[in-house]
């Protein structure tokens, strides 16, 4: 193995973080993570079955349902291999090529979810503000071409992350802090200078993530201002109940990225076990418990 801290070389491999102090129990912490990844894939999979099969189904929110469960199959198989690997075969060193290519994915993944919750926002809207003009506005070759914006600006605001992070030279300690790679954790590891990586890291966080999130809470806003306009009481609950799971969906989201990417960029002094658990729940959780949500908030599925 190359030497951790010679500076004098490009590192060839980073090492990957599984639990510190808690490496003896490996092998029973794989089982509940396991189990996990198991139900995650399972679930999002049957999803992706039932709303295929079931012609019913065929109408523009669950359809971007089936959006967000692409993408949550994305994130779990994208952080599988190497978390699995660490748990079960103490297999921590991922060579710079393929951390690229896993810290590609992974925001890849979360640009593209970021803009489907977005897009799931707006569609309640449509369907609580304007109903009976609901499946004329959202037709299927309207959503076809949003989910293909989705898709195109997270390739092209994503991309450039992996290029601006092979051009530096690391030659400092290569371990990194959670057990798969991400922009933020990657680029503190190198030895020259990470200014415009900061500058724009920090600005695709904001273009992406910020933004869809304000337009999000916006868009809840407009739906609370809709709700509260109709008389019948029972109508307004029934409104807002068709909310409640896309509401969880955008909390599981959110909340530990915006902690993650808090932690990283401004918490020098922050226990290293908070931003391991934030790293676990940003990434293992949405997946795990959006199929969860939706299911047991809608009786067709």
């Amino acid at each position: 193995m190359l030497a951790v801290n010679d500076t004098k070389f490009n590192a060839a491999v980073f090492l990957l973080t599984g639990i510190p102090g808690l490496e003896d129990f490996h092998l029973w912490i794989s089982i509940p993570f396991c189990l996990m990844y198991v139900i995650s894939i399972v679930g999002n999979s049957v999803i992706l079955f039932i709303i295929k099969t079931d012609p019913s189904l065929h109408e523009p929110m669950y359809i971007f349902l089936s959006m967000l469960a692409v993408t949550d199959l994305g994130l779990s198989i994208s952080t599988m291999p190497t978390t699995l690997g660490i748990v079960l075969f103490n297999s921590r060193e991922i060579s710079l090529n393929a951390c690229f290519a896993q810290l590609f994915f992974i925001h890849l993944l979360e640009c593209i979810e970021s803009s489907v919750l977005l897009l799931m926002a707006f569609d309640r809207f449509i369907a609580i503000r304007d109903p009976l003009r609901y499946a004329s506005i959202l037709t299927l070759p309207r959503i076809g071409k949003m989910g293909q914006v989705c898709v195109l600006r997270g390739v092209a605001v994503i991309l450039p992350l992996p290029i601006l992070l092979q051009r530096l030279q690391y030659c400092r300690s290569n371990v990194l802090s959670h057990c798969y790679c991400i922009n933020q954790d990657v680029m503190k590891m190198a030895c020259s200078d990470i200014r415009v990586n900061s500058i724009y890291g920090l600005s695709v966080a904001l273009l992406t993530v910020g933004l869809d999130s304000l337009l999000v809470f916006l868009s809840y806003v407009m739906i609370l201002a809709a709700v509260l306009s109709i008389t019948s009481h029972a109508e307004c609950l029934r409104a807002l109940n068709t909310c409640v799971s896309h509401l969880c969906a955008v909390l599981l989201f959110y909340t530990p990225m915006i902690g993650l990417s808090v932690v990283h960029r401004f918490g020098e002094g922050s226990s290293p076990l908070l931003q391991i658990l934030l790293g676990y729940i940003y990434l293992l959780v949405p997946p795990l418990m959006n199929p969860i949500v939706y299911s047991v908030k809608s009786k067709h599925l």
